[in-house]
């Protein structure tokens, strides 16, 4: 668990009040460049400009608006939008319990770690283990940092996360997409893919991903700064064949011809 909390509140489980820290449970590890000018070096900044005219736009003269329809604009100030924020409050409240199945992934954003506060955390982790041996998900709702959260608390590893869900209007179900058209794959191809999925059957470790893309430019800046001139190997595409049957037939050739080379 992190070591510094982001904020702190009350969960609240009928008339049960418990003291929580709330902790990030990623870290954005995204490569972030600095725009310079290419002859002095110099940070740019960017600036508001009106592109009709080409002129900076000062700060006092920006309007913030809503585009209701092409070219109709909802004007708002900044005491309109200070009226929409909610009220602050620090408690976590939990209205319901649901089976954890019940959560569609697609409905999870972004993952916190809830640790206990100060006093007694008894009863922090009698709800921790409640929730991990009944396989049950609080829906909880709170309000952090001018904005409204829905969220599912779950038991992770003897401690309670808080994942963030996404509200109805962000989620799309698979009846909201357009049908698949073409032909139905025949019995072999579907044997071939059934084959292929048991060829690839395997324990999740996620020590195995990694950010390559941010592997490959933190290296190259890091041998950069050090005075080499290193090279970028160009990562080439994979010729594509046009049948469903070659294409699994090639793909189990490659998953056997793998674990017979790890085996030996």
């Amino acid at each position: 668990m992190a070591d510094r909390a982001i904020w702190k509140g009350i969960l609240r489980v009928g008339a049960e009040g418990v003291p929580v820290k709330l902790y990030s449970a990623v870290i954005d590890r995204a490569v972030r460049f600095n725009v310079l000018e290419k002859s002095t070096l110099t940070r740019i900044t960017q600036h508001m400009v009106n592109p009709e005219t080409g002129e900076e736009v000062p700060n006092d003269r920006i309007q913030k608006a809503y585009e209701v329809e092409a070219g109709v604009y909802v004007r708002l100030t900044a005491e309109d939008l200070e009226k929409s924020k909610p009220k602050e409050s620090r408690d976590i409240e939990v209205t319901r319990f649901v089976p954890a199945s019940h959560i569609d992934q697609q409905w999870y954003d972004r993952p916190y770690y809830l640790g206990p506060d100060e006093g007694d955390a008894a009863a922090y982790f009698a709800l921790a283990a409640a929730l991990e041996n009944e396989k049950r998900e609080g829906i909880a709702r709170w309000r952090m940092r001018n904005s409204r959260y829905v969220g599912a608390l779950r038991s992770e590893g003897g401690y309670l996360m808080l994942i963030t869900l996404k509200f109805a209007e962000e989620v799309l179900t698979a009846d909201e997409l357009p049908r698949p058209t073409g032909r139905t794959p025949d019995a072999k191809e579907l044997k071939m893919a059934e084959q292929l999925v048991l060829a690839l059957e395997d324990e999740f470790r996620p020590g195995d991903f990694h950010d390559e893309y941010r592997e490959r430019v933190m290296k190259f800046i890091e041998a950069k700064a050090h005075g080499l001139k290193p090279k970028l190997r160009i990562v080439g595409r994979k010729k594509e064949t046009t049948s469903l049957a070659d294409t699994l037939a090639a793909s189990l050739k490659a998953v056997r011809g793998n674990k017979e080379r790890a085996v030996a």
